[in-house]
């Protein structure tokens, strides 16, 4: 029987790829060039040099056609409608300004690849699917305000809750303080608080801490080998 947190590699014939971007999963490569396609080509349609006149209202445009709104999960509870249910998986792609998606880019790439190494491409898939859904319904739920939620912050918490989890297997190995796992989630959320304090509140930390919650939930079973040790628990009580 395996240690109490023990984790393995995933099998090489499942190791992310080597190629142009390093290491990093093909599924966050994908993922990482799409947002970054898509903030192009609203960038730069915001300053005419695509699209025309009309292509200074793109943004607005993907906001509206791509954004996830409390009012579209009424929506939804009335009457099921594929189109309205497709923006749960839309608002990633969608970001409010070129530094909004630079940031989030970035962190999906650094996140992305720490957490990739360790977990099977169909398990990271599932957290990132079951992270940026989290986030839209709790967006949906909790929140009042009729602005979409936009941006891919929720599935980039859901890893850092994987990253956390990984991070707390680590140090239980090592006998350090398993504490320390969540310095980089405190770190944000700190700073969260002082953007908040002076810019005013932003309603999406509900959707980014649902994501994070998500993530540091489902990670023992996503984990390699993390749902033999679940069944085996439910097993042993």
């Amino acid at each position: 029987m395996r240690p109490q947190g023990y984790y393995e590699r995933p099998d090489p014939n499942h190791a992310p790829m080597e190629g142009p971007f390093g290491t990093l999963p093909p599924l966050i490569v994908v993922l990482a060039l799409a947002m970054a396609a898509i903030e192009a080509a609203l960038s730069l349609g915001a300053t005419g040099l695509i699209g025309g006149p009309q292509a200074v209202g793109w943004r607005i445009g993907a906001i509206e056609g791509w954004g996830f709104a409390p009012a579209v999960l009424d929506r939804l509870l009335t009457g099921w409608d594929w189109g309205l249910a497709s923006r749960l998986l839309s608002y990633p792609f969608v970001h409010m300004s070129m530094t909004h998606a630079l940031f989030a880019v970035a962190l999906l790439l650094a996140l992305g690849k720490f957490v990739g190494e360790v977990l099977h491409p169909l398990a990271l898939g599932v957290m990132l699917v079951a992270t940026t859904l989290a986030g839209g319904l709790a967006f949906g739920l909790f929140i009042s305000t009729n602005y979409p939620l936009i941006g891919a912050f929720p599935a980039v918490y859901g890893l850092i809750g994987g990253f956390t989890y990984l991070m707390w297997l680590q140090l239980g190995r090592t006998g350090s303080n398993r504490l320390a796992a969540f310095r980089l989630i405190g770190v944000l959320l700190a700073l969260q608080l002082v953007f908040g304090l002076m810019f005013g509140a932003d309603p999406s930390w509900v959707a980014d801490a649902a994501g994070f919650v998500t993530g540091l939930a489902l990670s023992p079973l996503l984990a390699p080998g993390g749902t033999r040790a679940f069944l085996a628990r439910m097993r042993a009580r």
